[in-house]
């Protein structure tokens, strides 16, 4: 896959150090998510395929902004993907999964839904702590929050709002999100 060998080079050559959670190693993360999500659900080829090329480019946008990076992603992908002569049909394919990467999230399809929560699948996983810190370092650093209680206050109104689109997600990952919930409330009441 050569459009990946690049991806991967624009990552990591252009993405801000200041980025500790919007990084290569959350890109990989997803791509992993993914590929989990293709075998499990027995994903065609072609759409396997689109779908990786979606987790690899969701967050690329960040080479340039931190505001809308997804829309700049959409831009940047079909950059990219042109030079490497995919068809304008899948370059839209692609850029869907992007942009319904967005927070809120309103994925439209079988593949988006997929994508949205290969995005956040650590929200309901045993390494969600450790992800969050690197999440409340990027959001510290770049003065979005001021403090871990102003962060907790953030993450649990993020949680609640936040809902997994896929079966797989809301049976495997949705319960163990509840207990987070549960969990930073207690920090923030004590």
């Amino acid at each position: 896959m050569k459009l990946r060998k690049k991806v991967l080079e624009v990552l990591n050559s252009k993405l801000p150090k200041e980025l500790y959670y919007h990084n290569v190693r959350h890109i990989l993360d997803v791509f992993k998510v993914v590929n989990q999500y293709i075998r499990r659900d027995k994903i065609d080829k072609k759409s396997a395929y689109l779908l990786r090329i979606g987790a690899l480019l969701h967050d690329i946008g960040f080479i340039t902004t931190k505001i809308e990076h997804e829309e700049k992603g959409t831009e940047i992908a079909k950059e990219l993907m042109s030079q490497f002569g995919y068809p304008e049909e899948d370059i839209k394919i692609v850029q869907g999964l992007i942009r319904a990467t967005k927070v809120p999230q309103y994925p439209q399809n079988k593949l988006e839904r997929i994508l949205c929560d290969s995005d956040l699948d650590y929200l309901g996983r045993k390494d969600f702590y450790e992800i969050s810190d690197q999440l409340y370092r990027e959001l510290k650093e770049a003065s979005i929050v001021s403090n871990v209680d102003e962060w907790n206050k953030l993450q649990i109104k993020f949680l609640e709002s936040h809902e997994y689109h896929t079966d797989f997600a809301k049976k495997n990952r949705q319960p163990n999100k509840e207990k987070r919930i549960l969990e930073i409330k207690k920090l923030i009441s004590n």
